[in-house]
């Protein structure tokens, strides 16, 4: 079973996400933001990180840049799961490492299509 981390300071946005991956048979665990999103990755090595952007601390662009060129962590598919739906976020997105852009809030199948493509 995948490990997957979401990694979102809105608790409606995680409980909701966390219920859609529970249902499709995945392993989820949780940070509420950036700072503890890096934490937890390197802890918990999951298989996969949905990152939100928007932050306080430390926002979801600079955790992915982290996540992404950090020994411990760089192997880890990030997938940015975020309201902003600008095409300059995604560029910009892609630039710090992601894998892929989700717009919330996403559908269930477009969501699991976008991680098992990772996986």
């Amino acid at each position: 079973m995948a490990k997957i981390l979401i990694v979102d300071d809105s608790p409606t946005h995680t409980t909701t996400t966390k219920k859609i991956l529970i249902a499709a048979g995945y392993d989820v665990i949780t940070a509420i933001n950036g700072n503890d999103g890096i934490v937890m990755a390197k802890a918990e090595q999951p298989d996969l990180v949905l990152m939100d952007v928007v932050m306080p601390e430390l926002n979801g662009f600079q955790a992915t840049r982290k996540l992404t060129q950090d020994p411990v962590t760089k192997h880890i598919p990030v997938i940015l799961l975020t309201t902003k739906d600008q095409q300059t976020d995604r560029v910009w997105g892609e630039r710090q490492g992601a894998k892929d852009y989700l717009v919330k809030p996403p559908t269930q199948a477009s969501l699991i299509a976008a991680i098992e493509a990772l996986l």
